[in-house]
């Protein structure tokens, strides 16, 4: 993660933004469905498109060290330091899944300081490992920092319970009550039971659901049928869920990306 200063009070109050461009995007280690081609570098212009305040990323890679040998225009970098660029100063890794060649997880692209962050193993027994990206945005002249969650669950329905009890657990132990709250990623959910979990337990509303009363369908990307990723707020209000055309991204990853312009 790096650094950025912190403005003065007067440059902060002058500044200070009113809403945030949120995007959450699932890069399937950056190659395309059925990983039949390398894709990172189109997906990298892609998102620099939208145009995001914050990205949350899913199945990033770290590093996998048979493919930095076999693909030629792999990065050097870790793919969410690629990913993030010149555009995203900022960015946190939550390291989930380890095994001999390398690693992969959830990651944070942020345009405004990330203050704190930790990540939380919410894997249940079994090969499947995941995990909750808990990320403190400091955006300049809010007096409460603003929270930010990025979320991948199990494909299990019974572990999918277990892991959206924990989050609503880590949601009232780690997130101030007047705080603004995002929690955005794939949920695996495709039976849509999240929504009640998560609005009891923590207050959450998912922005699609709200704005048009079904989650968005997001798989398979090259013909969407299941509503699998989501994006859930508290505390803020929700401008709009932006709309994004279907190429290029039906062929950049195997879940379409969702965008919502988030007010504060």
């Amino acid at each position: 993660m790096s650094s950025s200063p912190i403005p003065d009070a007067a440059a902060s109050a002058q500044a200070s933004p009113t809403s945030l461009k949120v995007m959450t995007v699932n890069t399937h280690k950056g190659f395309t469905a059925l990983n039949r081609r390398f894709i990172l570098p189109e997906l990298r212009d892609a998102v620099r498109t939208v145009g995001a305040d914050v990205v949350f990323l899913q199945e990033v890679l770290g590093t996998h060290s048979r493919h930095s040998r076999r693909v030629s225009n792999w990065p050097e970098a870790p793919h969410y330091e690629f990913l993030a660029d010149t555009m995203w100063p900022q960015f946190a890794y939550g390291r989930n899944a380890v095994y001999p060649k390398g690693h992969h997880g959830n990651a944070l692209l942020s345009k405004f300081p990330i203050v704190h962050f930790r990540n939380h193993d919410v894997s249940v027994s079994g090969p499947e490992k995941r995990g909750l990206l808990h990320c403190v945005l400091r955006l300049p002249g809010r007096v409460v920092d603003v929270h930010a969650v990025c979320a991948h669950l199990g494909l299990a329905e019974a572990h999918r319970q277990q892991q959206l009890e924990l989050l609503c657990h880590i949601v009232r132990d780690e997130v101030p009550a007047d705080a603004p709250l995002i929690v955005a990623g794939d949920f695996n959910d495709w039976r849509g039971r999240a929504h009640e979990i998560l609005e009891k337990g923590a207050a959450l509303r998912e922005v699609f659901v709200h704005a048009n009363g079904r989650a968005a369908r997001t798989f398979p990307a090259r013909f969407p049928v299941l509503p699998l990723d989501r994006i859930y707020v508290r505390n803020a209000g929700v401008h709009a869920p932006v709309v994004l055309p279907r190429r290029p991204w039906s062929h950049l990853s195997d879940h379409a990306p969702l965008v919502a312009d988030i007010d504060l």
